[in-house]
């Protein structure tokens, strides 16, 4: 029985659902721009950079890119090692964001995974993010036992969406479903692996890819409700 009282799920192999998880899942920007704010601050003390902080905007453009991308854009010029450590000071402060609860998932998110889960939907999850980031949502919103893969593209040293995708449908005997996402990178991960996507704009929400973004998507919601709808 799962905490709901109902019966066990049955997955049939040829329902699954492998989901990003910034901007298609989580908010990121409650999270990461706060988060953000402290490293900066903290490479500035420590001498490691100079200069005015990088607007929150330009933070937010760096969502869903992989680190190299993401360090590239925020501290261009910067030594490598300065790099490295402002990865593991950014995924600090978030996870003590986390912690304080910061952070929000998008509206009807909690309960549609647990309806699809219910429906016989097998659940992944396909992150350009770092491993305990991704992971530490699904532990701050109880959503972890909802899926049965969870891919961060760090633990499996991939630089490409596409390629950790790959290694995501290989190793599960993923036959068929969708990929689910927001930005460029999760449109080609899908195409490039046999899948049909459904592309990810909010109402309401900020929106930080190009405005050709989602272009190949079979699907664009903006709700996370519609992805119920399509699916079934």
């Amino acid at each position: 029985m799962n905490r709901r009282g109902k019966q066990s799920v049955t997955f049939n192999g040829d329902k699954d659902l492998i989901f990003d998880m910034d901007g298609t899942l989580f908010q990121t920007e409650t999270v990461a721009v706060p988060a953000f704010r402290r490293t900066f601050q903290r490479l500035r003390v420590s001498g490691r950079v100079q200069g005015e902080r990088p607007t929150d905007e330009r933070v937010c453009s760096v969502f869903g890119k992989t680190p190299p991308e993401i360090w590239d854009r925020l501290l261009p010029g910067s030594s490598e090692e300065v790099k490295e450590q402002a990865d593991q000071w950014w995924l600090q402060d978030e996870l003590d964001c986390l912690s304080e609860g910061m952070g929000a998932l998008y509206p009807g998110v909690e309960e549609g995974l647990r309806d699809l889960r219910d429906r016989g939907w097998r659940l992944f999850i396909a992150s350009n993010g770092l491993g305990p980031y991704v992971r530490g949502i699904l532990v701050t919103f109880g959503l972890t036992s909802l899926f049965s893969g969870i891919y961060a593209a760090g633990e499996h040293q991939i630089g490409e969406k596409k390629r950790l995708v790959g290694k995501l449908i290989q190793e599960h005997q993923v036959t068929s479903g969708w990929m689910i996402g927001d930005r460029s990178s999760d449109v080609q991960a899908g195409k490039a692996n046999g899948l049909p996507v459904i592309g990810c704009r909010y109402a309401d929400f900020p929106s930080f890819g190009e405005e050709d973004e989602l272009e190949g998507a079979d699907q664009v919601i903006d709700s996370f409700q519609e992805i119920l709808e399509i699916v079934d």
